[in-house]
Order: C-alpha cells, then structure tokens, then sequence
C-alpha cells in the first residue's frame, strides 16, 4: 500500500506521539485542524492506522519475566485449535508463524519464573498438537519499538 508524503507524515507523527491533538497535527502539517482529522480518519479506514494503545511498564505491573517461547505442532492440522488456545491466553503478547525447526515463536510476559512455568506446563503443553516447546528467557532489553521507518515520500 503506496502512502503519499502527507499520509506518512501524518503516520510518522502518530507513531511518535498518538495522543496529538488535531491542531497540534494539523500545525506539523500545515493543514487545518479538519483537513488532519479527515486524513487520519482516511488512513484508518484503509487500514493503514489500526488502533491506538496505551503503553504500559510491565513490570509497574508485575510482569518481571520476559521470554520468547518457540512451538512445534505435530500435524499442520493442529494449527487451527493451537491458535485459538493462544488467543485465550493473555500472557502470549505476540505469536509469529516462522520459518525453520519451529512453527511458531510466541513473546510471552510473565510474572516471574513460576508464572512462566504455569503457562508453559498448564497452558501451552495442555494444547492439543504441541508437540515440544523451547523457552529463552530475556535478561534485559536494549530496545522494544512498534514504531515503523517511515520513510519520507520527498526524498
């Protein structure tokens, strides 16, 4: 999907600060308060803007343990039940189908060591098809973004 070079900034900018008001867009865009309104609203409906998300310190919240745990299915017919169950298990932050010895690699946030043995044994292992899982566990992180290299359409 081609953006033109209001549509990324008006994205670039999103990402860097989502809670903007109209005006204060509209000022780094050099657009009316309405005309920003009804570019975002436009990007939304193509599908380009998906949502906006509070971004919370897991671990304010308890959730000390980060871990990346791969997944191996036995039959690719176990993927619809396996994805389902994920869905329903709100420690699993992301799940990615990959590439290699694994099916799927799953970022997990959890509250310490025996919340993480919890999902893995009760939740995880418990999922018709898993056939083994591998667990990393992350000692710190360097950097964590959802935000996207825009890059400027009027180079």
């Amino acid at each position: 999907m081609s953006l033109d070079a209001l549509d990324s900034k008006v994205v670039k900018h999103l990402m860097q600060q989502a809670r903007m008001t109209w005006a204060e867009l509209a000022a780094q865009l050099g657009l009316s308060a309405p005309a920003a309104a009804d570019r975002v609203r436009k990007l939304e409906e193509r599908g380009v803007i998906q949502g906006y998300w509070t971004r919370v310190n897991p671990q304010s919240l308890g959730y000390d343990l980060t871990a990346f745990v791969a997944v191996t299915l036995e039959h690719p017919r176990d993927r619809d039940g396996f994805l389902t169950q994920i869905h329903a298990l709100p420690e699993i932050q992301e799940c990615h189908h990959v590439t290699g010895d694994d099916d799927y690699l799953l970022k997990v946030r959890c509250r310490g060591t025996q919340g993480l043995e919890h999902l893995i044994t009760n939740g995880l292992k418990q999922v018709s098809g898993v056939l083994k899982t591998r667990t990393i566990i992350v000692l710190s992180t360097v950097k964590e973004t959802i935000a996207l290299p825009i890059q400027d359409s009027d180079r």
